[in-house]
């Protein structure tokens, strides 16, 4: 009998007893004391299975209460049931239709245990919405494919449009991971046809095919380094550091925000605030910069302080009469 077998016959064994002898279970699963104890433990910790010993009626038990409710494999609580529900709910508006009919089953399984205990799910999704800003709309088939290829180490034949040249290119990539960010899909891959790591939008593909040949695996760390060097989505080797500078009014809510992980700051005296970022493209960041309008300045670098210059004296000429 397997691990998993086994862990599962506590359940059949002791579903329906009052207490059950350790000396029965031992001898109906054939093990020994020790592999008991250690069973017990993952039963406890892995599972949440709540196996107690009942001294009074000499034997171990499971502990149900009207706060506990099962699933196959799994123990919940109430509060565990409105964790799962919440966050199966905010996939769905994450991704309407990606992961929803595949968590259709388990979702009804839960929805009918809060109904037992007088909680309703669908006053639950009325409560929990997710506001999208930005988002880009893309092909579900393509996005699947993507997701797919990207689970089973596969490569994929994509055509990419380029938004910066207007350019669309049919090429090669090894997807390394998906990530969702600022409301939109990316897939980090090794691009064949450039032999580098690059990151493309989902909705910029308009087509894919996943490939028979096996992804391109690299290593965790050295993916993560690369593409989380810069701000933002780019990723790529740093080009400078920006300083700005934020207004006393502003600070108040730039100061929480975490723009990169390795980023500096400081909060002056007068309430205004320096941040400084590492960027490897700016074209992210000045965008971001130029939303704040006179309530922010670049200190340095002086490159990227012209940008900005620039940028803004071209938006006045705009609505110069």
């Amino acid at each position: 009998m397997s691990e998993i077998d086994r862990l599962y016959s506590y359940r059949t064994i002791l579903t329906g007893r009052r207490a059950v002898p350790r000396e029965e279970i031992l001898a109906k699963l054939e093990i020994s004391p020790a592999t008991f104890k250690r069973d017990l433990a993952k039963l406890r910790d892995r599972l949440n299975i709540p196996v107690i010993f009942d001294r009074d009626l000499g034997g171990y038990k499971l502990e149900k209460t009207d706060s506990r409710q099962e699933l196959p494999g799994l123990w919940f609580s109430q509060d565990e049931i409105l964790a799962l529900l919440t966050i199966q709910n905010m996939l769905e508006q994450l991704e309407p239709g990606l992961l929803g009919p595949k968590l259709k089953p388990l979702q009804d399984r839960l929805d009918d245990m809060l109904s037992g205990q007088g909680l309703s799910a669908e006053l639950l999704s009325q409560r929990v919405h997710l506001v999208h800003a930005g988002k880009r709309r893309l092909k579900l088939k393509c996005f699947e494919l993507i997701a797919k290829a990207t689970l089973e180490r596969k490569q994929i034949q994509i055509s990419h449009f380029n938004r910066q040249n207007g350019l669309t290119i049919e090429r090669i990539i090894s997807p390394q991971q998906l990530v969702h960010y600022r409301d939109n899909w990316y897939v980090d891959a090794w691009c064949h046809l450039r032999k580098e790591v690059r990151s493309f939008s989902v909705d910029a593909i308009s087509s894919c095919e996943v490939q028979e040949q096996d992804a391109k695996d690299l290593d965790p760390d050295q993916l993560r380094l690369s593409m989380q060097r810069g701000y933002g989505i780019f990723g790529g080797a740093i080009k400078g550091w920006a300083k700005l500078k934020f207004s006393p009014e502003r600070s108040r809510w730039v100061k929480n925000e975490e723009w990169h992980p390795d980023q500096k700051s400081l909060l002056d005296h007068d309430g205004s605030y320096t941040l400084e970022v590492p960027y490897s493209d700016e074209r992210e960041l000045v965008g971001d910069i130029l939303k704040y309008g006179s309530d922010v300045e670049v200190l340095s670098p002086i490159g990227l302080r012209k940008a900005l210059k620039t940028h803004l004296t071209q938006a006045l000429a705009t609505y110069c009469d």
